[in-house]
């Protein structure tokens, strides 16, 4: 690779961990939001904020692997990995050094910045089952396609993966309580409630971000010379 190859993976990568540390420090909260579904009617969609920069990991994730390729991809998931491992770890400490007089104290910290276990285990491993699945499909897709209909290869893996990913965190997390349905209904029905409400944003935004990855991948080629279908060398 080129310099100017290797500071736009440097800004991807870049983008890519600060989009996923931020959804392990945010994800506590959580929006609710009337929207208007054609054929259904009004909706009450209620997620975690967590949810909002995920989507932006995929996009990422899609732009390298159509421009620098496969271990390229994997190399910046593996990187964002060691971050959120790294970002456990300074909030860990941080959480168990006693306080001074002055300043927020220990319980709101803890509150603000506090990351069960539970919910870490939960987000680590459907990320990782998630985001690797997402550049094996998409690699299959472009290969089976000889490189063309990105729209194809980049809506068949982020859906499914997204789906994986969402499937993995809500049943880990309500598997150690960590998240406890409101009294109006059960697990079960808050577990679906939520896993929809999860699935229906991604899809969404599967389906948004294509024009993005088309304007941004072309923008890129030409910026670095690339042919339609041409990846970066590694050499």
């Amino acid at each position: 690779m080129d310099q100017k190859s290797d500071k736009l993976y440097l800004i991807l990568t870049g983008i890519f961990v600060a989009s996923l540390v931020s959804c392990n420090l945010i994800f506590q909260k959580f929006f609710q939001l009337d929207i208007w579904i054609p054929f259904y009617g009004s909706y009450t969609f209620e997620q975690s904020v967590g949810l909002l920069p995920y989507p932006i990991t995929f996009i990422v994730t899609d732009i390298i692997s159509e421009i620098y390729g496969k271990k390229k991809a994997n190399d910046v998931v593996t990187t964002g990995l060691i971050a959120s491992l790294f970002m456990l770890l300074v909030i860990t400490i941080s959480d168990n050094i006693p306080s001074a007089s002055f300043g927020i104290g220990g319980e709101i910290f803890s509150k603000v910045f506090g990351l069960s276990s539970a919910a870490v285990f939960a987000s680590m491993l459907a990320y990782l089952f998630a985001q690797y699945i997402d550049v094996r499909l998409y690699h299959f897709w472009k290969k089976l396609t000889n490189g063309k209909h990105l729209w194809l290869r980049n809506n068949a893996s982020t859906m499914f993966s997204q789906f994986i990913d969402t499937f993995i965190v809500l049943a880990l997390l309500f598997y150690f309580n960590v998240i406890t349905a409101p009294e109006s209904y059960t697990q079960m029905q808050f577990f679906l409630k939520l896993l929809m409400n999860g699935f229906l944003f991604k899809v969404f935004f599967a389906a948004f971000d294509t024009p993005i990855i088309y304007g941004l991948t072309y923008i890129i080629r030409k910026k670095l010379g690339l042919k339609f279908g041409e990846e970066v060398s590694s050499s």
